[in-house]
C-alpha cells in the first residue's frame, strides 16, 4: 500500500508559523514570545541535566588518560651520602702479635634510570649509577693512611624484555587502553543522546503549553457563545416567545463554561511553570511565556523499510552498544592470551667504567661509559607455566560471557529500535489523518449549530438542541487541537527514533 508523499528533507516536518497572542488589557507588560526554536537553545543553556553529562563525559574521557600513562616514560633517581666506621684486630699467626686497625669510609652514590612499557610487550629500562668511595685509616696507632686510591667509579646498563606469548602484541598488552579510547567515544554519544533527550523533552513541553493556551482560548470562545445564547434567551422570555425554563438551561451552560475555563487557566500556568522550570533550572526566570509557534501539518516522503535502516545506522543507543561490544572483544582477547604461559626474551647491556683518580673525576668514568670502553653483554629467555592456570581460565570464561551478552544485547536493542521506528512511523501517518479528520468535524460542528441556531431563530428547534450543538464544537475543537499537538509529538518522536532530531533543529553537538 502506497503512503501520502512526505517531506524527503526533515524525514518528518512540521512548519512553524509564528502567531501574535492578543493583548490583554491593562497596564501589564505582556509576556515575551517565545519560539521554539529559542526554547530549544535557552534549554541547551541552562538546563541543568546538560551539564551534568558534560561532567560525565569528562570523567570518562580522564579515564583514557589514565589509562595512557601505563605507556608513559618513568624516571627514577636516587642520592645517598654515607660514613662509616669499623675497627678489627686480628693474629696472623698463632702467638704471634696482634694487629689492630680502624678505618673510615666515605661513601656518595647517585643513580638514574628510567624504564618504559610499549603496547607490543616490550619493555625498556635503562640506569646510570656513577659512584664515589674513599676509605682511609691507621693501623697499631699508626699515621692515618688512604686504603682508596681511586675513588670514583661507575655503570651504565640498559635492558629490553620482550613478551613472546603471554603479553605479546597490542590486543594483550593495550586492552585496557583500547577499552578507555571506546568508553571515551561511548561518553561523546552518551552526551548526544542526553542532548536529544533534553531536545525531545522540551518541545514536548513547549506543544503542552500551546494546548493549554489554545484550550483555554477555546473555552472562552465556548463561554462567549454562550453568554450570547443566554442573553438572547432572556430577550425571548421578557417577549413571550421563549419558557422561562429554558433561561435555567443556559445558565447552566454559561455556568459549566466558566467552570471549564477556571480549569483551563490552571492547566495553562501548570503547563508554563513545566516550561520554565526546564528553561532557566538555575538563573533568573521569566514572569510569564507565549508561545509564538503553532504546530502545522506537512506530509512527509518515507517508507518504513528505509526509515528503519536510517534508525540502525543513525542511533545514538545503537552506536554506543557496538563499541561496548567492540570493548568485551577486546577484553576477551586479552584474557584467551593470559591463558598461555610466560616466555621472555631478554637483551642486556652492561657498560662499566675504570676506577678513577680524585683529579680525573667522574669526567673520566662518563667518557669510559660513552665510548662504552668496558662493555658486557647478556641474553637469555624465561619461562614460566602456572600448572592449573584457573585464575586465567576463569577470566577467560567471564570475558567470553560479557562479550556474547553485548552481542544478545546489540542484537535486542535493533529489534526494540525497528519496532520503535515503525510504531512512531505509523503514529505519524495516523496522527496526520486525524489532524485532516479533526479539522473537518470541527467545520462541520461549526455550520451545525449555525444551522439549529437558525432553526431556532425560526421556532424550529430548541434550546436544548442549540446548546448541545454548542457543546458538540467546543468539543469538536478541543479534539482538532489535540491532534494537532498529538501530531507534532509524534514528529519528535519518529525524528527521535530515526535519530535524525538534531540534525532536523539544526542544533551541533561539541
Amino acid at each position: 500500500m502506497m503512503r501520502p508523499p512526505i517531506l524527503p528533507a526533515l524525514l518528518v516536518a512540521f512548519s512553524l508559523v509564528g502567531q501574535e497572542a492578543p493583548k490583554a488589557d491593562g497596564a501589564k507588560p505582556a509576556a515575551p514570545k517565545l519560539t521554539l526554536q529559542n526554547a530549544i537553545e535557552t534549554s541547551l543553556k541552562n538546563n541543568l541535566q546538560v551539564q551534568i553529562a558534560v561532567e560525565t563525559r569528562d570523567f570518562t574521557r580522564a579515564g583514557l588518560t589514565i589509562e595512557q600513562g601505563a605507556f608513559d616514560w618513568n624516571l627514577t633517581s636516587s642520592l645517598s651520602i654515607g660514613k662509616s666506621e669499623d675497627a678489627s684486630r686480628v693474629q696472623n699467626f698463632p702467638g704471634g702479635p696482634f694487629t689492630s686497625s680502624e678505618t673510615t669510609s666515605f661513601a656518595r652514590s647517585f643513580t638514574l634510570g628510567s624504564t618504559k612499557a610499549f603496547g607490543w610487550g616490550g619493555n625498556l629500562s635503562l640506569n646510570y649509577a656513577p659512584t664515589y668511595r674513599f676509605t682511609k685509616g691507621t693501623v697499631n696507632g699508626g699515621p692515618e693512611t688512604p686504603f682508596t686510591t681511586n675513588p670514583y667509579d661507575g655503570s651504565f646498563s640498559a635492558t629490553y624484555t620482550q613478551s613472546l606469548l603471554k603479553g605479546f602484541g597490542r590486543d594483550a598488552t593495550e586492552s585496557r587502553l583500547i577499552v578507555a579510547r571506546k568508553s571515551a567515544q561511548a561518553a561523546d554519544l552518551s552526551f548526544q543522546k542526553a542532548i536529544i533527550d533534553l531536545v525531545a523533552s522540551t518541545e514536548s513541553l513547549y506543544w503542552d503549553v500551546v494546548f493549554a493556551q489554545r484550550n483555554l482560548e477555546n473555552k472562552q470562545q465556548a463561554l462567549a457563545l454562550a453568554q450570547k445564547q443566554l442573553k438572547e434567551n432572556q430577550i425571548r422570555v421578557q417577549v413571550g416567545t421563549l419558557a422561562p425554563i429554558e433561561v435555567t438551561s443556559s445558565e447552566a451552560s454559561v455556568a459549566q463554561r466558566e467552570q471549564d475555563i477556571i480549569a483551563a487557566d490552571a492547566q495553562l500556568l501548570n503547563a508554563k511553570d513545566a516550561l520554565i522550570r526546564a528553561l532557566y533550572p538555575s538563573s533568573e526566570r521569566p514572569a510569564g511565556l507565549e508561545p509564538a509557534d503553532a504546530p502545522g501539518i506537512k506530509p512527509l516522503e518515507l517508507n518504513e523499510t528505509t526509515a528503519e535502516k536510517q534508525a540502525l545506522a543513525n542511533r545514538i543507543e545503537l552506536k554506543t552498544a557496538r563499541l561496548d561490544l567492540e570493548s568485551k572483544q577486546a577484553l576477551e582477547t586479552a584474557a584467551n592470551n593470559r591463558t598461555l604461559p610466560q616466555l621472555d626474551a631478554f637483551a642486556t647491556y652492561n657498560g662499566n667504567a675504570a676506577s678513577q683518580i680524585p683529579s680525573e673525576g667522574l669526567t673520566a668514568v662518563n667518557k669510559d661509559l660513552t665510548k662504552g670502553a668496558y662493555p658486557g653483554y647478556a641474553v637469555g629467555l624465561q619461562f614460566s607455566m602456572p600448572i592449573q592456570n584457573r585464575a586465567a581460565r576463569g577470566s577467560q570464561a567471564q570475558a567470553r560471557a560479557n562479550r556474547r551478552q553485548s552481542e544478545l544485547t546489540l542484537r535486542d536493542l535493533e529489534l526494540g529500535i525497528t519496532l520503535e521506528v515503525r510504531q512512531a512511523f505509523r503514529n505519524v501517518d495516523a496522527s496526520a489523518k486525524g489532524v485532516a479528520a479533526a479539522e473537518k468535524t470541527r467545520i462541520f460542528r461549526e455550520k451545525d449549530l449555525e444551522a439549529e441556531q437558525k432553526k431556532f431563530e425560526n421556532g424550529m428547534s430548541t434550546n436544548f438542541l442549540v446548546l448541545s450543538k454548542q457543546n458538540d464544537l467546543d468539543t469538536a475543537k478541543s479534539n482538532e487541537l489535540q491532534s494537532q499537538i498529538t501530531y507534532a509529538k509524534a514528529v519528535t518522536a519518529l525524528e527521535k527514533a530515526l535519530g535524525h532530531l538534531l540534525e532536523a533543529r539544526k542544533l551541533e553537538v561539541k
